[in-house]
């Protein structure tokens, strides 16, 4: 089941840093496409990574790229946020809802991800994001960039 859509924004879930942080971040890796397409992984895809909804065929304005983002970053930080009761760092916001994005809300919750962060172990947590850069069990080199990027941004400002 899908969560319902955040009624706040992303800096009121995750703070101004962390959404600077993650605004920067996803669509560098995303990439934006105003037409919809398959990804990778064969999920009709548009915009700048958004699967909800996409229709084949459908052609989307910057403006509606830019809203969609807004929103499902919001609804996927705040799935994050909820499945994280250990404390964090802005890099790890950022890096977990990016991580968060790409993956899946369900996927983050029942990672190594959240259970090494919720057990104390936040340096751990950061590493496991490099186990999740594959598609069918395959690495996938943009996947492999993307992963040691977040790790880098999640170890940040961690003692």
């Amino acid at each position: 089941m899908m969560p319902r859509p955040s009624k706040r924004g992303l800096a009121a879930i995750i703070g101004s840093i962390a959404a600077a942080g993650v605004l920067a971040l996803t669509p560098a890796f995303e990439g934006t496409v105003l037409t919809t397409y398959r990804d990778q992984g064969g999920v009709l895809t548009y915009c700048t990574g958004a699967t909800e909804d996409a229709q084949w065929g459908r052609t989307y304005t910057p403006e509606q790229c830019k809203a969609q983002l807004d929103r499902d970053l919001a609804r996927h930080a705040e799935g994050m946020m909820a499945c994280i009761h250990a404390p964090m760092a802005d890099g790890q916001k950022i890096a977990y809802t990016d991580v968060t994005y790409n993956i899946g809300v369900a996927a983050f919750c029942g990672s190594s991800m959240a259970r090494r962060t919720n057990a104390g172990d936040a340096a751990g947590g950061c590493d496991a994001l490099l186990m999740w850069d594959k598609i069918g069990g395959t690495a996938v080199r943009g996947l492999t960039r993307r992963r040691a990027a977040e790790r880098e941004i999640c170890l940040r400002g961690l003692n």
